[in-house]
């Protein structure tokens, strides 16, 4: 498998860069569809069809508290931060008072037990306000109703996080996949900037993935 970081900046200029991998709830009438807030990021999954193994998807959960928490007792107020790990691959979103602070996250979370890498993506600023993380839930809602509207996107295998009006997209997809899904949360109002943060799967690999059990 290979594992990429692209970044598509909706507005006006797309630019890929490769790197080494890849609480409230709001109900919607959506079915096996719903968003979390977990500080401030909204991450939005599906009940149904996982391409994780079952022992992945619970070590990504146990990823994102450790890792969350670590970082709180580290710096305290000096960060708003969100971990979202997807098959081992840790996000980090939010902000950080300083760059000191958003350079050191990263080992931080790193040393966080079955973590594969680590995606950086905290920025130096104030931190988000209400307003704009009810913005982001809005966002996030809005993206994954319309990959499912899309009928040709496996909606269910893709998470999606909003921070600030920027939408990450992760998962295990095909490289067909990655780019309808990208199409499709690029037109959706209001969103600033996709980042994708895909871990790359073949057709074959599709296939096999989702001919036998895991």
């Amino acid at each position: 498998m290979q594992n990429l970081l692209n970044r598509s900046w909706a507005r006006p200029v797309v630019v890929t860069a490769c790197a080494l991998v890849g609480m409230v709830t709001l109900t919607t009438s959506l079915t096996g569809c719903f968003p979390v807030v977990a500080g401030g990021a909204v991450v939005t999954s599906m009940m149904i069809t996982d391409r994780r193994t079952s022992g992945a998807q619970v070590e990504d959960e146990s990823i994102e508290l450790r890792a969350s928490n670590r970082l709180n007792a580290a710096f305290g107020e000096q960060i708003h931060q969100n971990v979202t790990s997807f098959n081992r691959i840790a996000l980090i979103t939010g902000e950080a008072a300083t760059p000191e602070v958003q350079k050191q996250a990263e080992p931080i979370v790193a040393k966080v037990e079955n973590v594969r890498s680590v995606i950086n993506e905290l920025v130096v600023a104030e931190k988000s306000t209400l307003t704009q993380r009810s913005n982001d839930v809005y966002i996030t809602t809005k993206v994954k109703a319309s990959m499912i509207d899309a009928k040709d996107l496996p909606a269910s295998a893709i998470k999606v996080v909003t921070e600030r009006q920027v939408v990450y997209l992760m998962g295990l997809v095909t490289e067909r996949e990655a780019k309808r899904a990208t199409e499709v949360a690029r037109g959706v109002e209001g969103v600033k900037k996709v980042v994708r943060v895909f871990e790359y799967i073949t057709e074959d690999q599709l296939k096999a993935m989702t001919s036998s059990p895991k």
